[in-house]
Order: structure tokens, then C-alpha cells, then sequence
């Protein structure tokens, strides 16, 4: 079944909500569930402004927000051994692991000891500071944990594996030639993108930072966007690796970061972990196709790794000023993209999902059909057909609640009605809402139109919690279940829409042999 108890509400941050309703003339409403302005217990989120979109950003990622230590609990199975995706296993310094929220979304949490960070408040300062950053060549850090002792970060999970492993462990294929020019760019496109956003500092920049997506597209860990500690420490690699000034004052700099992004050059070059002085020798003695990798057989322009290996001694240069930026980086690399139309997934040589219309194993209904398709029109017009009937049962009111504010809120929903019939989705939006917040009566009809409405409006993340409060009211109405399947296929998250459409199907089903089930 779905998902009633909803912990997505944890996902969620209020006041980015309310910021994407003014930018679609939605007035803000209040929210019942946690506010998250401010994170209890300890201070408030530095007064920044969140960051505008910009080119490049991606959707369907949740705003920042704060987790429960039961939350993140629950979803890595109280921080199983078998859950750690660590390179090093159990043996890393600040282990990571893959999680499942109970709204099915996978996440990454990264724990860190209390000695690390003692200070709740930095910790947490820190952690809003990265979170703000929203971009499509970043893991996205979408929210923390600061509970005792535990200093956990929570980030999307990227199912296939580092950059480290496909050079240096594969087991079928290499990365070939083309591939590693794509890492190259979009992991300078990250740094560049966190520099312009006020953050150009990355620490310890190497090959295990750089991640694959479910699409096979490379993107730079987030985490290394904070400190390890509050002490700053910030290389755990070999100090061959590491720049030579920070050797001398400990401190890492914008030049530091481009220093390690040399060395990720290296590793893409060479397909090994070499020393940088050595391969430095290399290149001073032109030695340079004793630099490449073996495995790729010769099979690179020799034109390209010229330039690769040109800029990638820019970087290594002893002296930081010598360096170049990460404009500098982006504008070298972008023109040397000699597949830019094949999937990454492909150069990789791993599968990947297609997004093919949900198949459902039991007939549907029109309702069904539609959600299958995600036709938003069909699925108004299914909603404004059925209007209330399905309400029938969920509320018992006494005279008394029948007062001038419970005349309102059904003022509230008629406009609202009105508004959902004609297609004007956001004063849809506003006055269910109004409705909602009363509290007085609940109705599962008003959290389907609405999670409806979010969805005409892009908001799939606030569609998907409307659908799953639908459910909380109703737990055997399968509409609730086919508006979860839509919302969770606008976020791209297929197999729990296909899932989610089958059991609505089946309860469809149910209802139709023994008439309608669980009513209260």
C-alpha cells in the first residue's frame, strides 16, 4: 500500500513552497504540517536568499529541510552495515550510506562522529549553506540531520558508482575516450556553478567525488562542498596528491580546488592514480602518450588529449595564481565533446529505465487509463464527474461545528469548486487550501483536486503529498493511489508509479466485487 504516515513532509521546505506560489500569483497558505524557516532547536538558516533558478538547474529535486534521526533510521535500517556504499566499507572515516525514504525516494546520508563537528549550530550552518545549491552536475544535499550526538547530511543517492571504480576497478569495460571528456566538462560546469553561487570551495576534489546518476550522467558529490570537520580538515587523500600550499598553511583555496581538478585529469587520462610530480615529468619530458591509458587502445584524438593534458598542467602548476578558473576549465573542455548526442548511459555500457507508459497487470478503469497515460485533462475531467461522492462517510459532523467560520470553509471550497471546474489551477490551489486549513472537515476529493492542481502547475512534490493525505483520509480509495502514480512518474520515479498504479487498480477491483471497502 501506499504510504500514509507521510514522511515526505519532511522533504519539504515551506517557505520555497511559498516562494514558487508567488512566482504563479498562488497566494501562500498555511502549511499543517513542520515549518521548517527555522530548524527547532537551535537557529535559524542564514539570511541568505535562496538561490534563483538558473540555467542547468534540475527538477523534481526537494527543497533543503531537516530530518528526524527516526526518519533516517528507518531508512537506511538503523544505519545497517549492509546499507554503507562507503568505497572503503566500514573502514572509512565518515561512512555513507544508501537509504529509502517511506516516500520511496532514495538518499545518501553521510555520518559523521560528534568529534568532527561538536557544534550543533556550525553544523548546521554549514549544512544550509550547501543546501541551497540546486544544480544538474551536483548530488544535491536536500537536507541534515542534528540530533545528541548524530551529524548526519542526507543527499540524492546516484546508483551508479564513482568515477574511482569505473577507472580503476572495472570489470567489463573502461570508460572510453569520449565518456571521460563528458566527466571532464560536467564536473567543471559544478565547480564553475558553485563558484558563481558564492561557494568555490571543494574539498579533496578526487576521483571518489565524482558520481553517476541513473542516467549515466557524471555529477559532483555535494559533501565535498563542506568541511569534514569544523577544523577544516579537508584532504584525506596521500599528500602526493594534495596542493603544495596547503601543505605549507593548511588552508584550501579557489587555486587548491583547481589543483585536485588537475589531478582528476590525470586519473582520466591516465585510467590510474599517478603521483602528480610524476606525471608532471611525464609532460615536461613529452612523454605524453606514455600518460595515456592502455585500455583505451589508441582509441582518442590525439588533437584532444593534447589539450586535455595541456590544461590539466595548468592546474598542477606550483605557483596557485597560475591556475586557471573554472571559466577557464568550462571553456576549454566544452568544445571537446565529440559524442555530445550519445547517452551517457550508453558510453558507459550500463542499463538504463525507459520511460515507457506504465503497464498495469489488472484492467482500469477511465480514471486508471488516464493516470496511465498521465492525461492531466482526462484526469480533470474524471475528478469534476465524480465531484463528492466518494466523501460520503468521512465526516460526521455535530450541530455545533456548524458555525459561521464552517460556513466559510465551505465557501472556501465551492470557489474552489468553480475555480477546479474552469481550469484556473491556482485560485484552485487558494481555495482549497483555505478549506484544508480550516480542519474542521476533512475531504479526500479536495486533496485529489489539489494534488491535481499541483501538478497542472509542475509542482509534482506537493501533488504527491496531497495524493498520499488523500489516502491518510480514505486508505482504500483508489483515486488516492492513481494520483500518487502520476506524481511519483513526474519525478521520474517509474517503478513506484507502475507499483502504485497496480494497487489501485486492485482496489479498484475489490470495490467493484464487494462494493466500497473501508469506509469510516
Amino acid at each position: 500500500m501506499g504510504c500514509c504516515e507521510s514522511k515526505f513532509q519532511s522533504e519539504t521546505y515551506p517557505e520555497k513552497e511559498k516562494e514558487k506560489e508567488k512566482e504563479n500569483n498562488i497566494e501562500p497558505h498555511n502549511n499543517s504540517h513542520k515549518t521548517l524557516t527555522t530548524p527547532p532547536f537551535l537557529h535559524p538558516p542564514p539570511a541568505t536568499p535562496t538561490a534563483e533558478p538558473v540555467p542547468g538547474t534540475i527538477a523534481g529535486v526537494p527543497s533543503f529541510s531537516e530530518f528526524s534521526l527516526a526518519d533516517l533510521k528507518a531508512a537506511t535500517n538503523s544505519f545497517s552495515p549492509d546499507f554503507i556504499v562507503s568505497e572503503s566499507g566500514e573502514k572509512a572515516h565518515n561512512l555513507v550510506y544508501k537509504g529509502r525514504l517511506q516516500n520511496r525516494r532514495w538518499i545518501a546520508v553521510k555520518k559523521f562522529t560528534k568529534l568532527a563537528w561538536p557544534d550543533p549550530k556550525q553544523f548546521a550552518e554549514e549544512a544550509w549553506g550547501v543546501g541551497k545549491l540546486r544544480h544538474r552536475r551536483l548530488a544535491n544535499l536536500i537536507g541534515y540531520c542534528c540530533d545528541g550526538d548524530e551529524r548526519l547530511l542526507v543527499a540524492e543517492y546516484m546508483p551508479n558508482d564513482s568515477l574511482a571504480k569505473h577507472l580503476f576497478h572495472w570489470e567489463s569495460q573502461t570508460i572510453e575516450w569520449a565518456m571521460r571528456l563528458r566527466v571532464a566538462l560536467h564536473i567543471a560546469e559544478a565547480l564553475e556553478y558553485c563558484s558563481n553561487e558564492g561557494r568555490p570551495l571543494y574539498h579533496d576534489l578526487n576521483a571518489y567525488r565524482v558520481l553517476f546518476d541513473e542516467d549515466g550522467d557524471p555529477r559532483l558529490s555535494c559533501f565535498g562542498l563542506m568541511k569534514n570537520s569544523r577544523d577544516g580538515k579537508s584532504y584525506s587523500t596521500n599528500l602526493a596528491y594534495t596542493p603544495p600550499e596547503y601543505l605549507r598553511n593548511g588552508r584550501v583555496t579557489a587555486e587548491s580546488v583547481m589543483y585536485s581538478f588537475g589531478t582528476v585529469l590525470l586519473d582520466l587520462l591516465s585510467g590510474k592514480h599517478i603521483p602528480p610530480s610524476h606525471a608532471l615529468d611525464m609532460i615536461r619530458g613529452k612523454n605524453i602518450f606514455c600518460l595515456m591509458d592502455s585500455h583505451l587502445e589508441g582509441k582518442f584524438s590525439t588533437e584532444e588529449a593534447i589539450l586535455v593534458v595541456g590544461l590539466a598542467s595548468q592546474c598542477l602548476q606550483s605557483e596557485p595564481r597560475e591556475r586557471p578558473s573554472t571559466k577557464d576549465l568550462v571553456s576549454t573542455l566544452g568544445p571537446l565533446q565529440p559524442k555530445s548526442d550519445v547517452p551517457s548511459h550508453v558510453m558507459l555500457g550500463i542499463s538504463k529505465h525507459e520511460e515507457t507508459p506504465l503497464t498495469p497487470q489488472r484492467p482500469l478503469s477511465p480514471m486508471g487509463e488516464a493516470c496511465s497515460r498521465m492525461d492531466l485533462t482526462a484526469i480533470h475531467q474524471t475528478l469534476v464527474m465524480t465531484h463528492y461522492r466518494d466523501d460520503e462517510g468521512t465526516n460526521e459532523l455535530s450541530f455545533q461545528e456548524w458555525t459561521q467560520q464552517m460556513k466559510d470553509m465551505l465557501d472556501a471550497r465551492k470557489r474552489g469548486d468553480f475555480a477546479f471546474r474552469d481550469r484556473d489551477f491556482k485560485t484552485a490551489i487558494d481555495c482549497y487550501s483555505q478549506f484544508i486549513d480550516v480542519g474542521t472537515m476533512v475531504s479526500p476529493t479536495v486533496y485529489a483536486r489539489r494534488s491535481l492542481c499541483y501538478l497542472m502547475c509542475d509542482q509534482p512534490d506537493a501533488a504527491l503529498r496531497d495524493a498520499m493525505q488523500a489516502q491518510c483520509v480514505y486508505p482504500d480509495w483508489p483515486t488516492a493511489f492513481y494520483m500518487q502514480s502520476v506524481a511519483l512518474a513526474k519525478l521520474d520515479m517509474h517503478q513506484d508509479a507502475a507499483d502504485m498504479l497496480n494497487e489501485a487498480a486492485g482496489l479498484e477491483e475489490k470495490r467493484q466485487k464487494g462494493g466500497r471497502s473501508g469506509s469510516s
